[in-house]
């Protein structure tokens, strides 16, 4: 099944699920927020559209889309796709949205799946929460399929702990009993696609990867693969007042997140099970683009 896929939000998960679904045949289009963007996107041979979040888009961008998704995260005031273009969404056969596993709030390391209640804490959390049931009312009232996936932190070439070890900025934080959910980007991708044409749409899915970890053993792995040394642990309370206030909430909540839905309903096989095989992945692309043997 094939058909056309409007992306608001062709960012880093955005572009890579674009690449994705024009190679499995999909025509493809979205939104970025400035022309310079556009005109990289434009290079790349895919259909570009301004969006600041306040103006809507013209009926036209949206008119043949069988399929749009939304990357964008929604502010204090909404979610700024259904607030500018909820009506011309209305004629899309399928609507789906990324939001994050911290509506599940914290868990104290255990282990949350799509059953779990959805009960944010954070600020951001909960206003992701407000906008996952604001697209399920749109699409209910539009007869449209809904898919909202669920993601932890997410990491792949560019933004990964083997880029902040060569760029000397990786830190080992020592909060005992801390891990954190991940998923490579290219395993959101992977998961995105195949719900494009699943028979039961209308869903919540996790999408993470196979093995929760402290951040600490993920830097000291980065540096095993770069052959560099290993940063000082730090403890996390004489660490914790010089961070900003985003990412202390990060570690304000611990818990490890399933994904066996997309695994038994979707059928995805993770390109990246661990961070272990995305991490070598990324430690080896950029060796080639180095020019190291």
């Amino acid at each position: 099944m094939t058909g056309r896929l409007f992306i608001f939000g062709l960012g880093y998960c955005g572009l890579e699920i674009a690449k994705l679904a024009r190679a499995a045949g999909w025509s493809v289009a979205g939104t970025c927020r400035t022309s310079e963007k556009a005109d990289e996107l434009k290079a790349l041979g895919f259909e570009a559209h301004l969006f600041d979040g306040i103006a809507p888009l013209p009926a036209a961008a949206l008119s043949k889309a069988t399929h749009v998704l939304s990357t964008i995260a929604p502010g204090t005031t909404g979610d700024p796709v259904l607030k500018t273009s909820a009506r011309v969404l209305r004629d899309a056969r399928w609507l789906g949205y990324l939001s994050t596993t911290g509506v599940y709030g914290d868990h104290g390391g255990g282990w949350v799946d799509e059953e779990t209640p959805a009960r944010p804490a954070q600020p951001r959390s909960i206003e992701r929460l407000a906008a996952e049931r604001a697209w399920q009312a749109m699409g209910m009232e539009a007869g449209s399929a809904v898919d909202i996936f669920r993601l932890p932190g997410i990491y792949g070439p560019g933004r990964s702990a083997i880029d902040q070890v060569t760029a000397g900025t990786a830190r080992r934080i020592d909060k005992p009993g801390q891990v954190f959910s991940r998923i490579h980007v290219a395993d959101v991708a992977g998961t995105v696609l195949p719900a494009l044409g699943h028979a039961c749409a209308g869903a919540i899915y996790n999408v993470a990867d196979d093995l929760p970890a402290a951040t600490g053993e993920v830097v000291a792995f980065a540096c095993a693969l770069l052959g560099k040394p290993v940063p000082p642990a730090v403890a996390w309370d004489e660490v914790a007042p010089t961070m900003s206030a985003m990412a202390r909430s990060f570690y304000a909540e611990n818990r490890r997140v399933r994904n066996d839905k997309i695994k038994n309903e979707l059928g995805v096989a993770l390109r990246y099970p661990t961070y272990k095989e995305g991490l070598s992945a990324i430690a080896l692309g950029a060796r080639h683009s180095s020019g190291a043997s």
